[in-house]
């Protein structure tokens, strides 16, 4: 009997903010959906296990993930390292991304030397939003995700590429922060993760391969008025509170722990 040990490091992406929370309180996120439906997998396939550890923890920027996180990973002999770090840094407007790029060639280069299949993820430019604000961020996370690519390519990774799906910067895919993703985006995630992995069950997908990048249903028309309300609301209980940290130079996850640092056995559902 084969047992694949999944570890995944990151920020709040892969800790799975703002997924349903799980029965200790912690978010569920695509990482958790992925461990279940490969251990489904593993199971049908050759009769075998997952192990299963996330390290990531919310607000990690780039350095912090290679420091903290990474040492940890490669010692647990991660048969499978899922690796999302820099969208914390692309979103800091001093953040100089050719620096950016090169320290992320350096992390990738060093994980791939050390496992056999290493994913990585282009990052969602969008969270449904417009203006000026939105089109820099988007540019810069355009040009952040054409290094991904790149490195990808170059160290024999997996990606990933949730950059090129439009579907996952509808705002319905995401929480009311518009930083984090909710359960329908994490399902859709989950989706594209497994693929990659080689999971074709629609039943572990959640439908026939590919249906995670199909566009949603159109969207009911909101009033201007309604819309102005909603941003107006979101700027003073989320983005107020994000410039805040960053000014005083805090972070959401400062003093958290990883929700799952040690290899866990996945069961599988009955």
């Amino acid at each position: 009997m084969t047992t694949t040990r999944l570890v995944c490091v990151g920020d709040s992406f892969t800790e799975g903010m703002s997924d349903v929370l799980r029965p200790d309180g912690h978010h569920t996120g695509w990482a958790d959906r992925v461990a279940v439906a490969l251990a489904v997998h593993e199971r049908r396939r050759a009769g075998g296990t997952v192990e299963y550890a996330n390290l990531a923890v919310r607000g990690k920027l780039l350095d912090q993930v290679l420091v903290e996180q990474l040492p940890a990973a490669l010692d647990l002999d991660p048969t499978v390292l899922t690796f999302h770090a820099g969208p914390n840094d692309v979103l800091r407007r001093g953040t100089d991304l050719p620096d950016l790029a090169r320290r992320y060639e350096s992390a990738v280069a060093r994980a791939a030397g050390a496992v056999s299949r290493l994913v990585l993820f282009t990052a969602i430019g969008r969270a449904g939003g417009s203006g000026r604000l939105a089109d820099w961020l988007a540019d810069r996370f355009a040009r952040f995700n054409d290094t991904v690519r790149a490195v990808a390519d170059r160290h024999g990774a997996t990606l990933v590429d949730m950059g090129r799906v439009p579907t996952l910067t509808d705002i319905r895919m995401w929480h009311v922060d518009r930083l984090h993703l909710n359960a329908g985006g994490h399902t859709r995630v989950a989706a594209g993760v497994l693929e990659q992995l080689g999971v074709t069950d629609e039943d572990l997908l959640g439908g026939p391969p590919g249906w995670w990048t199909e566009p949603l249903p159109p969207a009911t028309l909101v009033p201007r008025h309604q819309q102005v309300a909603t941003d107006v609301r979101w700027a003073r209980e989320h983005l107020a509170p994000w410039v805040g940290r960053r000014l005083r130079g805090v972070s959401s996850g400062d003093g958290r722990v990883p929700k799952d640092a040690r290899p866990r056995v996945v069961e599988v559902p009955s």
